[in-house]
């Protein structure tokens, strides 16, 4: 399973699983984009590189969730799949996340679903149990 959704009142919430933590972190991409629209029908037309750099790793994922926030906005990108992304430290104090997100532009042929506001740091956690990582995510909807 690469994520769940979780009950939530009036927000998405969910939790994706990894091997590592990027695998989590892009299943965690998977989520809000299977919430918008089904990413496993959207061609792979397009390639959008992502960077970001935090102070930790809760707010690396923030940032890197809400590239796609920024994304869906200015290009009306939809995802559908992420590649080649790396989690590693740079200059002993900041974290650097790189990936290749794939996906198309918004059109008439997508049916789109849900509406993400936001991302939130509110009940976010990452965590590794046993062999896999757990992220969990709230966004405004």
């Amino acid at each position: 399973m690469k994520y769940k959704y979780l009950e939530h009142t009036a927000d998405l919430k969910f939790q994706a699983f990894g091997k590592s933590m990027e695998e989590a972190f892009a299943n965690a991409a998977i989520a809000m984009f299977d919430f918008v629209t089904k990413t496993g029908q959207i061609e792979p037309k397009m390639e959008e590189k992502i960077e970001v750099q935090s102070e930790d790793n809760k707010s690396l994922l923030y940032d890197f969730l809400e590239q796609f926030l920024f994304l869906i906005d200015t290009k009306r990108f939809l995802l559908h799949e992420i590649k080649d992304i790396k989690i590693k430290r740079v200059n002993h104090e900041k974290l650097k996340l790189s990936a290749t997100a794939v996906g198309d532009a918004a059109d008439h042929k997508y049916q789109i679903g849900g509406d993400i506001k936001a991302v939130t740091y509110n009940d976010m956690f990452i965590r590794k149990e046993d062999d896999h990582y757990v992220v969990q995510v709230l966004m405004d909807i």
